[in-house]
Formats: structure tokens, C-alpha cells, sequence
């Protein structure tokens, strides 16, 4: 294969037999090599070949200056992803967690940790991209030798999730949809105007999101919630949960989705805070 860019020592541009750009990656690929020399098969160790120029091109940026240890720990994060988890990942996935680790790692050790306001919510709806988070943290652990905390497998579950989310057109509009009717709802039952830039709002419109994909891929979740927590969440937030029994009703008769007690646990929850917020403004 013959080298078309040196990103740097141990990643070059190339092109395949049919002519498709791709990039390779190997311990010392690079090393005295110039543009126009030939590499062997054997010196690969991962071929990444990404047919949008734009995801292409942000990648090739950011191989050019980071270590070869953060793109193993990329490689080996998507290869348990894609073991345990049913999404397959836009192209943009390596470039993001390569991104999203080195500057993580720079950050720690400066001593600024970031706490992770969706930690919760990532821990009961997205257990198992949690699981490979925490699976991520150990791989850190062992090639930087570096230990993070809980929240940095939340935000590397965001990156999965975030990658793997990918509807069509059509259930893009859709989700779009069901958003605006649930915010609706909340707007009109207690005439109140959401504080939109605030981190509260911000974790509720996730929340949201995340329903609004489960609802339209029909998947649940199973109640885990203790009944005794259920019912007391049902006195303490009484207004809130009253609006979240509406919002169910019309989804179940709108979309034919039966809300489960636990996802009407937690809209209770960020109805409440968001609704409380908004009546302090």
C-alpha cells in the first residue's frame, strides 16, 4: 500500500485496491517513511475507512496530535460496544471518544473534574452502555494509568448513545413531535415558560429525548422501582405526577404506548424540578 499523508508515526492516509481513501494505523508505520513509499500488510493493526469526507476529515485532525494510546483505547471501547450493545455507530464515534478521553485525561490532571448532571438517568435507562463506560474507565486505567470517576463512564455512555441514535428522517420529525406535545402539556397545566438555558431544563429535554427514542423504536424498560418509593414520589410531587398521568393518557391513546411506572417515576421527577425552577423566575 503506498502512503498518500503521514498523520504522524503511527497513522497514514492510503487508498484501498478500489480506490477508497482509508486509514491505517500500526506502532511505527510511519517511521522514516515519506508520501509515496510503500507500508506492509503486516505493519497494520487497524484499518479505518470512512466514506464521509467531513467525519474523515475530523478524524485524520485529531490523529495528527494525539498519542497512539488514546486511539487503542478508542479501538477497544467500540469493539466491546459493539459486543454488548444492539446500535450500530456512525462514523463520527472514534473520532468523538478519541476526542472526548485525551481531553477528559488533560483535564483530570490539571485537577478540573467535571460531575456528570445526567449520571442518574444514564445508570437506569442506558445500563448497558453505562456497563461498557465503566468498562472504558478500566481501559484508561490500564494504558494511562489513570483512574476516573463514575461520571466519565456516563459521559463515554452519552458518546455511545449519541453515535448509536441514528433515526431516519421520518423519525427524527416524530421525535421532534412528541417532544413538543409532552412540553405542551407541561406548559399549559401549570402556565409557566421553561427557563431554556438553565441545566435543569437541560437534563429534562435529555430526558425527554431519550423516552421519545424508546417510544418510537418500542422498547421499554422493566420496573425495578420499590412500590413503597412509588407512592410516596406520588404525595411528595402530587402536581407533578398528576401532569405526568396526563402526559401518559395521551400517549398511550396518541402513539398506543403504555408508559411504565418506573419512566413515570422519573418524568414526575423532572416535571417537578423543571415546573419549580421555573415558578422561582
Amino acid at each position: 500500500m503506498k502512503i498518500d499523508k503521514i498523520l504522524n508515526n503511527n497513522v497514514v492516509v492510503t487508498h484501498d485496491q478500489s480506490g477508497q481513501e482509508t486509514i491505517v494505523m500500526g506502532k511505527g508505520i510511519a517511521f522514516k517513511k515519506r508520501v509515496g513509499e510503500q507500508i506492509s500488510k503486516n505493519a497494520i493493526d487497524k484499518t479505518y475507512v470512512l466514506k464521509d469526507e467531513a467525519a474523515s476529515y475530523r478524524f485524520q485532525e485529531i490523529l495528527k496530535d494525539v498519542p497512539i494510546e488514546y486511539i487503542e483505547i478508542a479501538n477497544e471501547i467500540v469493539e466491546i460496544a459493539n459486543r454488548n450493545l444492539d446500535n450500530s455507530f456512525s462514523e463520527n464515534i472514534y473520532t468523538n471518544l478519541i476526542d472526548h478521553i485525551y481531553s477528559t485525561v488533560k483535564r483530570v490532571k490539571e485537577g478540573l473534574e467535571i460531575t456528570n448532571i445526567l449520571i442518574w438517568d444514564i445508570k437506569k435507562f442506558f445500563r448497558k452502555e453505562y456497563d461498557v463506560g465503566l468498562q472504558a474507565l478500566e481501559i484508561i486505567k490500564d494504558k494511562i494509568g489513570l483512574e476516573l470517576s463514575e461520571d466519565e463512564a456516563g459521559f463515554i455512555a452519552l458518546h455511545l448513545l449519541n453515535s448509536g441514535l441514528a433515526p431516519n428522517f421520518n423519525d427524527a420529525e416524530k421525535i421532534t413531535k412528541i417532544m413538543q406535545e409532552i412540553t405542551t402539556i407541561i406548559k399549559y397545566n401549570f402556565h409557566i415558560e421553561f427557563q431554556e438555558e438553565s441545566v435543569v431544563y437541560y437534563r429534562f429535554i435529555t430526558h425527554l429525548k431519550f423516552f421519545a427514542y424508546r417510544l418510537v423504536s418500542n422498547t421499554h424498560y422493566k420496573d425495578e422501582t420499590d412500590e413503597d418509593l412509588i407512592k410516596m414520589i406520588q404525595l411528595k410531587y402530587r402536581n407533578a405526577y398528576q401532569c405526568a398521568l396526563t402526559i401518559s393518557d395521551f400517549i398511550a391513546k396518541q402513539y398506543k404506548y403504555d408508559i411504565t411506572k418506573d419512566e413515570l417515576l422519573y418524568l414526575t421527577i423532572h416535571i417537578d424540578r423543571v415546573i419549580r425552577q421555573s415558578e422561582l423566575v
